[in-house]
This record gives structure tokens, C-alpha cells and sequence, in this order.
């Protein structure tokens, strides 16, 4: 991932074809040693390449990539839509606890500029 990040800051810096010395430069400026065997590798797949277009393919793979964040939101709408069915009584209910939270933190006897 270093060498990576080395070659991608080479790029935005202006150099389109970074070599694999000008990655060991920039890392080393920061006190990294270089892996050659990675490093040739990396050089390797890269070269001829467009940073700009390989970063623009990557994002549209990763869009289709499931992360997993709207699966909860599903599971919490019909329940709160059965509360409110029930009678409503659910909203009063979680601003009580959130009250008793609050004042639980003053109950600790310090306060964070003490």
C-alpha cells in the first residue's frame, strides 16, 4: 500500500510514468524502506497505464459493491410504523431514556474542564 500511495503522490505531483527510483525516493525522504520485489511488481502492472482512468475503473467497481450501510433502515421502518399503530406512545418513551443518559453523565463527578 506504501508504494502505492508513493506512486499515486508521484503522479498528482506531475510525473505520469513514475519509476520504480522515484518511489523509493519518496519513500525513503519519509524514512520507509523500499520492498523491491512489491515495488517491481507494482512498476510492473502500472506501467502504460493512466492513473486517472484506473482510479475512474475502480470507483465504478466499488459503486456496485454491496456496503452493507441500508440493510438496518429496512428492519427499523415497520416498527416504528407498528408503534405508532399501537398508539403512539413510543416517542415519549425514547425521550425518557435519552433524559436518563444525560443525567447520568453528570452523576460521574468530573466534568472535562475540571
Amino acid at each position: 500500500m506504501k508504494h502505492l500511495a508513493a506512486y499515486l503522490l508521484l503522479g498528482l505531483g506531475g510525473n505520469t510514468s513514475p519509476s520504480a527510483d522515484d518511489v523509493k525516493n519518496v519513500l525513503s525522504s519519509v524514512g520507509i524502506d523500499a520492498d523491491d520485489d512489491r515495488l517491481d511488481k507494482l512498476i510492473s502492472e502500472l506501467e502504460g497505464k493512466d492513473i486517472n482512468a484506473l482510479v475512474a475503473e475502480g470507483s465504478v467497481k466499488l459503486a456496485s459493491v454491496p456496503s452493507g450501510g441500508a440493510g438496518g433502515a429496512g428492519g427499523a421502518a415497520p416498527a416504528a410504523a407498528g408503534g405508532a399503530a399501537a398508539g403512539g406512545d413510543a416517542a415519549p418513551a425514547a425521550e425518557e431514556k435519552e433524559e436518563e443518559k444525560e443525567e447520568s453523565d453528570e452523576d460521574m463527578g468530573f466534568g472535562l474542564f475540571d
